[in-house]
């Protein structure tokens, strides 16, 4: 055994020495340092890519060249003599075709450091392989600036699609990008206790992260630029282009469950934690130390096509996720995240048609099946004792299918025109199946899982774009546009017949409540609820199949007037074939005041037309909480129902947008200080309950989508990097942070009661999805094959309102991550890690139920489950 030791040091120590570690800075002649800048050993696949500050760093083969490359620079290529090595790249003299997306401009020579608008370039792998999370909305949370998301319990579909938003705004205010083109929403409308309440989003997680080169995130406005959803600001996600190399990993982890000491005073596990294993999910077992366990393995692959610089790369990823259960205020009740598996397929190519056009195209295919927790029932809440004795929690099963696909046809003729034709589909869709719950007005004769339907949403985008680059004109000049033509489509389709009906004492459906009647709750003496506990499946009266068009035509030039000042602006028409016509503008500057410091500002109008969903969704449900439990209509906003109560047609959400800001650098350190403002009017909300027992609408309550109120938002941004090598290793230190301030302007509840319409508990929701500061602070070390990472993210106080309308505060919390990771070989990396290392938890609320979860906790931003710990293997062949 020891000769074997002796063998394999002596190997890996030759291997050491045959090794070196070359880092440097990539910058333009301006001295503006370069992202995204593509190094590669020659003659190898090993390269890497250079980060936000135009840092990289390399383990390369002595006296290895290295090649600098980046779109619309010149390449270079340097031998690896020293150390260190700093490489100034100069434009090349013909534009390329694959221009490489900066978000924010169309100007394919305008680089981040020097644009008028704050934008985030993070690399997805460097992130990927010094952190555990594994989805994208957790990655985004811990290094962008004023990003929020977080794990839902209780709260439906959100269970399944996390709610997430930039500077407070909602889901639905930030339009996402693949490869500069617009991605497709989630047909979910988030509701009951959710961020993004009343909201539609886009799922991010349908995404494989292993498919991403990097994300830009627009922090600024820029519906002018590219159309509604955009108030908040542009998420880009670019994906990968690389070739001759299989990159991928295998990660493990687990959450600890010992959820006691200062949070959990007590023994929480003293009837054991319900597992889920037997009895329709509804029995009990052992305490466990561990839950949550999660198995990710994704690779990633590209190939040349042909000789003239085609590829294509493909990316598979499965993901299979336990349950984590946290106690609810019983101590056994169902909270915690929910249960997935899930595949994930990306493809990404584009092949040359001659020296200046090519076809290019990519899309992708997410698979999911999820298991999430319901609200629970207890003891006289309309459960059938013989089925369920003591209560239950049913689940919540859905099937999420998500499909999309981009292609187009790119060009640039001798004159320096470019063209850009492409169309892009997505499309999403949901269906559930509730499983450990019953049909009260069935009794001892229900199913004990059903399925309830489900909704789906289609959208299919054309766009056309031009654009020219003037280098002649003052010091450079960029002219752009276009035209988009839109068609989305929203259904509802309906479940099984058990899943929505109440039934009479003879177990008929009930048609005519004058003559037949649902059996009497012995506990209660009302009359047993219908459809499926948990989650009312979606009944033939709520089927929807409803369409819009949306055509728009853009315009914007940036031009550079010095090489020290640059103006730019946009201006946007719109037209929606439901609600009308919108014009929005745009106008940004960026003044160099010295070579090293920058300003920028904007100021710019915005829109968010209303989602199909937020129009059209409808649905009855029982809504359970610690008093009991209330039958609720959800009407559609289109119907008679909606309009006996004074609610208006919904109209789009009309914003002001204002920034000012200031980037430096100063060799290794680099900062970006940004303020901004967004007003926006007419914002669509969910209303409060409604008394609707007067209508006979065999409902006690009615809700509603409105435009509710208005709101303004002060905030400011802060992005601090330095970077150091030093003979004892590579140093790095990020600070990021956002301070937020969101005000409700008005309530515009016309002649309804401001309490019901929008009361104290749903301004709560409103405010919780803008918190007021959070702040990250990274800490990074690398020396030959080791590295290791720290970060501490403090997140602000959240205060939500219970349905005892009392105060539910969640105090600040500060999360640890730790990371150490080694490279064993070229091809192997081997990293051990914790995110909230030590086992933080939000405060402990009320043992009441009073939450909409029924939890001890909400879903604040830093989560409820608890440490995560997890080893991953990293593998590049």
């Amino acid at each position: 055994m020891k000769k074997i030791a002796l063998f394999l040091f002596l190997l890996n120590s030759a291997f050491l020495f045959a090794q070196k570690e070359v880092s440097g800075v990539v910058k333009d002649k301006t001295g503006a340092p370069l992202p995204g800048v593509n190094i590669v050993e020659k003659g190898t696949s090993n390269g890497v890519s250079t980060d936000f500050e135009g840092s990289f760093r390399i383990n390369v083969k002595e006296g290895a060249t290295l090649v600098f490359s980046y779109v619309g620079f010149s390449t270079v290529e340097k031998t690896a003599s020293g150390d260190k090595i700093d490489v100034v790249l100069g434009e090349s003299d013909g534009q390329v075709l694959n221009d490489v997306v900066v978000v924010g401009s169309r100007n394919a020579k305008r680089t981040v450091v020097n644009s008028a608008v704050p934008i985030d370039v993070i690399n997805v792998k460097d992130v990927t392989t010094q952190s555990g999370k594994i989805e994208i909305n957790q990655l985004l949370q811990y290094v962008a600036p004023s990003f929020n998301a977080n794990k839902q319990s209780g709260s439906d579909g959100a269970d399944h699609v996390d709610p997430a938003s930039l500077r407070g705004m909602g889901p639905d205010q930030t339009l996402v990008l693949i490869n500069g083109k617009r991605r497709h929403q989630s047909s979910l409308i988030n509701l009951f206790g959710t961020r993004g309440r009343g909201n539609t989003g886009t799922d991010l997680n349908a995404i494989p992260a292993s498919s991403i080169k990097r994300i830009e995130i627009l922090r600024d406005g820029a519906s002018a630029q590219y159309g509604s959803d955009a108030i908040a600001g542009v998420i880009n996600i670019v994906t990968n282009d690389n070739v001759n190399e299989l990159t991928g990993s295998i990660t493990y982890g687990v959450f600890n469950t010992n959820a006691k000491g200062d949070f959990l005073p007590g023994t929480p596990n003293t009837e054991g934690y319900r597992l889920d294993k037997n009895g329709n999910g509804n029995s009990y077992g052992k305490d466990q130390d561990f839950d949550g366990g999660s198995v990710r393995v994704a690779a990633n692959y590209g190939t040349a096509i042909g000789s003239k610089g085609g590829y294509v790369n493909v990316t598979g990823e499965f993901l299979n996720k336990n349950k984590t259960l946290r106690p609810a205020y019983d101590f056994r009740k169902g909270f915690g995240d929910a249960e997935m598996q899930g595949v994930n397929l990306f493809a990404n190519l584009a092949i040359p048609i001659s020296d200046k056009t090519e076809f290019y195209a990519f899309g992708g295919s997410n698979f999911r099946d999820t298991d999430a927790y319901a609200f629970t029932r207890n003891d006289g809440e309309r459960v059938v004792e013989s089925v369920y004795p003591g209560g239950y929690t049913p689940r919540i099963t859905s099937k999420i299918n998500d499909n999309s696909v981009a292609a187009g046809i790119r060009t640039e003729t001798s004159g320096g025109w470019k063209f850009d034709l492409s169309n892009t589909f997505g499309k999403n869709k949901f269906q559930y199946e509730i499983k450990g719950t019953i049909n009260a007005s069935l009794e001892e004769n229900s199913p004990l899982q059903f399925d309830a339907g489900g909704h789906s949403l289609l959208q299919n985008t054309t766009n056309f774009d031009i654009s020219k680059n003037y280098g002649d004109v003052l010091s450079g000049l960029n002219i752009a546009f276009g035209t988009e033509f839109r068609v989305e489509k929203f259904e509802i389709f309906a479940g099984e017949e058990g899943s929505y009906t109440t039934y009479d004492t003879n177990g008929q459906p009930i048609t005519d409540p004058t003559t037949q009647s649902a059996p009497i709750d012995p506990i209660s003496g009302e009359p047993r609820p219908g459809s499926s506990q948990g989650f009312p499946g979606y009944s033939p009266a709520n089927e929807v199949n409803k369409d819009r068009t949306n055509f728009s035509l853009y315009a914007d030039a940036e031009l550079d007037v010095t090489e020290a000042l640059m103006f730019s602006g946009a201006v946007r028409f719109e037209n929606y074939s439901d609600f009308g016509s919108t014009v929005n503008g745009k106008l940004a500057s960026r003044l160099k005041i010295t070579d090293h410091i920058n300003a920028r500002g904007s100021v710019s109008t915005g829109f968010r037309a209303p989602s199909l969903a937020q129009i059209y969704y409808n649905l009855r449900f029982t809504n359970f909480n610690a008093s009991g439990a209330t039958e609720v209509l959800l009407a559609p906003n289109d119907s008679p129902v909606t309009r006996a109560f004074g609610i208006n047609k919904l109209n789009e959400e009309k914003a002001v947008n204002a920034s000012l800001g200031f980037t430096g650098s100063f060799g290794d350190f680099t900062a970006t200080i940004d303020g901004y403002y967004i007003q926006v009017k007419d914002r669509i909300v969910l209303t409060g309950y409604f008394d609707a027992s007067a209508l006979n609408l065999g409902v006690s309550e009615a809700q509603f989508f409105a435009n509710g109120v208005d709101t303004s938002t002060h905030g400011l941004d802060i992005v601090f990097s330095w970077k150091k090598q030093f003979d004892f290793g590579q140093f790095g230190a990020t600070l990021v942070g956002n301070i937020n301030d969101m005000k409700i302007d008005k309530v515009k509840n016309g002649a309804l009661d401001e309490a019901t319409f929008f009361g104290k508990r749903e301004k709560a929701f409103l405010l919780a999805s803008a918190p007021d500061n959070k702040f990250g602070l990274n800490l990074t070390y690398a020396k030959n094959k080791f590295d290791a990472g720290l970060a501490f993210t403090r997140f602000s106080k959240v205060v939500l309102v219970d349905y005892a309308d009392e105060d539910d505060v969640y105090n600040p919390r500060l999360i640890t991550d730790l990371t150490v990771g080694y490279q064993f070989t070229k091809s192997l990396k081997l990293t051990l890690g914790s995110n909230n290392l030590f086992n933080v938890y939000p405060t402990k609320q009320d043992e009441q139920g009073n939450t909409e979860a029924g939890g001890y906790w909400d879903a604040v931003q830093m989560g409820f489950s608890g440490a995560y710990y997890y080893a991953r293997l990293g593998f590049n062949f």
